[in-house]
């Protein structure tokens, strides 16, 4: 969810389809009539991907979601909620976590690493750049590369 910015329903609706192991590629289907993109996957990524895809198929699941319980159901929304409040906990986090901080951090991480505003709308899915602005605004570092 962090590396791509996904929001908890766009994670829990992946489908195996939506991953390209050998194009190393994920295609992510954005909500809230957002811009869909295909995106690549690091190598890390992959590792994990391919691990979980031998354990997934060793579960036997009926459908076609990419992530599933320990029930072979698909994953729910709640079911993330609960993880991600979980391992936040367990880190002994300062505030509470919730899935959605994890699509902030991505598109501050994005920012402090001097991408550009309309680069980062699009890994996003944006379709109005004021939802990306605010990422960017907050960033002095994006001042150093002018007056070069």
């Amino acid at each position: 969810m962090f590396r791509h910015g996904l929001r908890v329903s766009e994670a829990v609706g992946l489908k195996l389809s939506d991953v390209d192991i050998e194009g190393r590629s994920l295609h992510v289907k954005r909500l809230k009539k957002g811009l869909t993109t295909t995106q690549p996957l690091r190598s890390d990524e992959l590792r994990v991907l391919k691990v979980w895809l031998t354990e997934r198929a060793r579960m036997k699941p009926q459908g076609k979601e990419l992530f599933i319980s320990e029930r072979r159901l698909p994953l729910s929304r709640k079911t993330a909620w609960v993880m991600i409040r979980d391992y936040g906990r367990d880190a002994g986090l300062a505030v509470a976590s919730y899935p959605h901080m994890l699509r902030h951090a991505c598109s501050y991480a994005l920012a402090d690493q001097g991408a550009d505003t309309r680069l980062i709308q699009d890994y996003l899915g944006h379709r109005n750049i004021q939802h990306t602005v605010r990422y960017t605004a907050t960033n002095p570092a994006r001042f150093e590369r002018l007056w070069r």
